[in-house]
């Protein structure tokens, strides 16, 4: 076996087991779901029973003691992944996914006597990978595992679409990408796609929460019962608008290094290319994104659909331009 075949069956590997993650993170928010019932029926079961024993104090022509009832339980508890079996296993999975997959990274890259980015298929699996190693790094300053649904089917979709659609073998570098560019400006991209992942999920998480928490306020019950245990719509704001504001200043580099590039390879900072056009696309989104909620106050919903758009830009960027649009960075190897 060479080094792209075994590249090509690590890669098959690491989907294998982020799929298996996937169902174990599912079945995790099953559990969340059953915790939050069973939270609920205490607190009902604790009611009925004080009203009982003050109606059968009263009856009895006794003082009635009342009990306090317990209290729900708050919609921002901590995520307690110590008691949580599938969750642990979810996590477990997704390290040795990404161990697999920085294998077929390496070994592919090794192969070609190259950075392993110079066509679509590589970059799919580079940024797949760096998805998961943002996804994974973070997690150890702050607890996003509640994500690990949202980043596993992602990759999955993209490691399938890609694998299936895009693979080509080893070629070599066309001229215009024999620069040391091509590893500063693609990283960076990559590595930017990672943290707006990050914010995008976050973001579909506050919609939902919000609408939670406002279902929760009016009538009093939950319809995805699993929320109650996520963090509150404001945290799950916050964390979104400081994981993107990290995306956001990646992909400004990631403009500049692209422009420097550019005039290196054909004598001019900016020329209209598609690719480039959607790239500034990207950018001028996400900076409305900062601009308006840092100056004009947006909050909620609005900033939320924005950081949303702005992620399903980025992968129109990444797919439907490199394979539908012929330009200067036509490199998809189709």
């Amino acid at each position: 076996m060479d080094l792209n075949s075994f590249s090509l069956l690590a890669l098959w590997s690491a989907t294998a087991l982020y799929a298996l993650a996937l169902i174990a993170f599912a079945l995790d928010l099953g559990r969340r779901s059953a915790e939050v019932r069973e939270a609920a029926h205490a607190v009902d079961s604790a009611a009925a029973a004080s009203a009982q024993s003050e109606a059968t104090a009263q009856a009895g022509g006794g003082v009635a003691v009342k009990t306090r009832p317990a209290k729900p339980r708050s919609t921002e508890p901590a995520v307690r992944a110590q008691r949580s079996p599938s969750l642990r296993s979810a996590m477990a999975l997704m390290v040795m996914g990404f161990l697999l997959h920085v294998a077929a990274d390496v070994t592919r890259g090794i192969a070609a006597e190259r950075v392993p980015w110079a066509n679509l298929y590589e970059f799919v699996m580079t940024g797949t990978m760096l998805v998961v190693a943002v996804f994974l790094v973070v997690n150890i300053k702050v607890d996003l595992r509640y994500l690990g649904t949202f980043i596993s089917l992602l990759v999955v979709s993209l490691l399938c679409m890609g694998t299936i659609n895009f693979y080509v073998e080893v070629a070599p570098l066309p001229p215009a990408l024999q620069s040391a560019w091509l590893v500063i400006h693609v990283f960076l991209a990559t590595t930017a796609m990672g943290f707006l992942a990050l914010g995008c999920a976050l973001s579909v998480l506050q919609l939902i929460q919000a609408r939670t928490e406002a279902r929760r306020a009016s009538l009093g019950e939950l319809k995805l019962k699993f929320m109650a245990t996520f963090p509150s719509a404001q945290r799950l704001e916050n964390l979104a608008y400081r994981t993107i504001i990290v995306g956001f200043v990646l992909w400004t580099f990631t403009l500049i290094a692209g422009s420097i590039w550019a005039e290196a390879a054909w004598g001019r900072y900016w020329g209209w290319d598609t690719k480039e056009v959607w790239t500034f696309i990207v950018w001028v989104i996400y900076a409305g994104f900062v601009h308006a909620r840092a100056t004009k106050g947006w909050r909620g919903g609005r900033a939320a659909w924005l950081a949303i758009i702005g992620f399903a830009t980025v992968i129109f960027n990444f797919t439907v331009v490199n394979i539908f649009f012929n330009g200067l960075h036509s490199y998809s190897g189709l």
